[in-house]
């Protein structure tokens, strides 16, 4: 075979290849949308990453984009059937995904692949070359089994940290429009979401993020918005979407069988929360550890806070009293993320937890009038566990309140229980 006949050869091959990419991207675009929208069929979506896609503390352990996206699907396409699928994995970069797709991603049959990588691709020691070469085999792959694909830039981090600088990521993100471009895949540009909100409102910015690389519950209920909207062209909004229930599931697994729990709270709550308990299981073996807050600093609470994983707890309440809400905006904001945190298993949780603001006790303050109210309420909605507030007009005494709530939570928890 002569040198121009194998030129043509290749040319043609290329050209297949690319007319193939194109061809695919125009007849399945609307595919998945269509689907979600006819309801004829289970959707099965996988959404493949690092941290910031699985389950983690970040978003409260129980919950994470994955699952906001499936909410925010079924906001648009009421009638539609899905199944969503999360295959993120802590410290993965693209080369540890592409090691594993075989396995977490295309053996679940997929119709629809979310991927978001980027975040350990783009430190200073890591070439570009390879993340280019891994994502485009990681799109092919996906393609050669049929399955639709989203990309997603991530989102954007802290100033330093880890090696992962704001031009880092801001490149790494380029990279992946470009590859999207490339490819002809749909962009959910999550990285230009969380810059449009950190250049209009610093604090805005901030109360999406956990700590200083991964987004809490906020932040995820952004990415499901953006990842939405690139799948159906509509948008959906969640910011008030509730948190996960019932909060205290774990608390409950353990009463009804007769077995021992132990609680952390603090004052006066590790009084109340055992009293309150007793009345649903009168018998029940409550061992109480008082997290100490009188005469300390927001500080000192983060510091104990870090210590509560080894204590194995079942059940952590957090109610970081009235007092503590004058330091700065900003430093308030992330302490109270860390002293959630670290109340939060690392992974998947494995017991509750749930907070109680400054409302409860301050009968005779309007929540509105309390420094900071609102603020911790977000935060609390960030990490997506229960809380107790004050609602406008009620005059009860805190245990009464807390009560009522636990006693709301227990009815739910039953109820899901029968339907098992």
């Amino acid at each position: 075979m002569n040198m121009n006949r194998l030129v043509r050869l290749a040319f043609f091959v290329f050209t297949s290849v690319l007319m193939t990419e194109c061809l695919w991207a125009e007849e399945n675009s609307m595919k998945i949308s269509d689907r979600l929208a006819s309801g004829k069929d289970t959707v099965r979506i996988v959404c493949f990453g690092d941290s910031i896609t699985g389950i983690y503390y970040h978003t409260g352990g129980r919950r994470a984009y994955c699952d906001m996206l499936g909410i925010a699907l079924k906001r648009i396409y009421p009638n539609a059937k899905i199944k969503m699928l999360n295959a993120g994995v802590s410290g993965n970069d693209t080369a540890k995904g592409w090691a594993r797709i075989e396995r977490d991603v295309l053996s679940r049959k997929p119709d629809l692949v979310v991927i978001m990588f980027g975040m350990n691709d783009c430190r200073t020691d890591i070439t570009q070359g390879p993340f280019i070469s891994n994502l485009k085999k990681i799109v092919h792959r996906c393609r050669e089994i049929g399955a639709e694909i989203v990309l997603c830039t991530p989102n954007s981090v802290y100033p330093i940290e880890k090696g992962r600088t704001v031009e880092n990521l801001a490149a790494c993100a380029e990279i992946i429009r470009n590859v999207a471009k490339d490819l002809s895949v749909p962009l959910a540009d999550c990285y230009r979401a969380f810059e449009n909100i950190h250049a209009a409102n610093d604090m805005e910015w901030k109360l999406l993020m956990s700590e200083r690389i991964h987004p809490n519950m906020n932040g995820h209920k952004l990415f499901a918005e953006v990842i939405a909207e690139t799948i159906s062209g509509k948008r959906v909004v969640l910011k008030e979407l509730p948190p996960h229930s019932p909060s205290l599931s774990f608390t409950f697994d353990l009463l009804s069988d007769k077995r021992p729990i132990n609680v952390i709270a603090m004052p006066p709550y590790d009084r109340i929360i055992p009293e309150v308990l007793l009345k649903l299981y009168p018998d029940a073996v409550i061992n109480m550890t008082t997290w100490p807050v009188a005469g300390t600093s927001l500080s000192d609470i983060v510091k104990w806070a870090k210590n509560i994983r080894a204590m194995k707890p079942n059940l952590v309440t957090i109610a970081i009293p009235a007092e503590f809400n004058l330091s700065t905006e900003s430093s308030y904001n992330y302490s109270y993320e860390w002293i959630l945190n670290w109340s939060l298993n690392r992974d998947t949780q494995t017991w509750d937890t749930f907070a109680i603001l400054p409302s409860v006790i301050e009968i005779h303050i309007k929540t509105n009038d309390l420094p900071r109210a609102n603020l911790a309420r977000r935060v609390i909605l960030g990490k997506d566990i229960g809380f107790v507030e004050r609602k406008a007009g009620d005059n009860s005494p805190p245990k009464e309140i807390i009560f009522r709530w636990i006693q709301a939570q227990h009815k739910v928890w039953s109820d899901s229980r029968q339907m098992k």
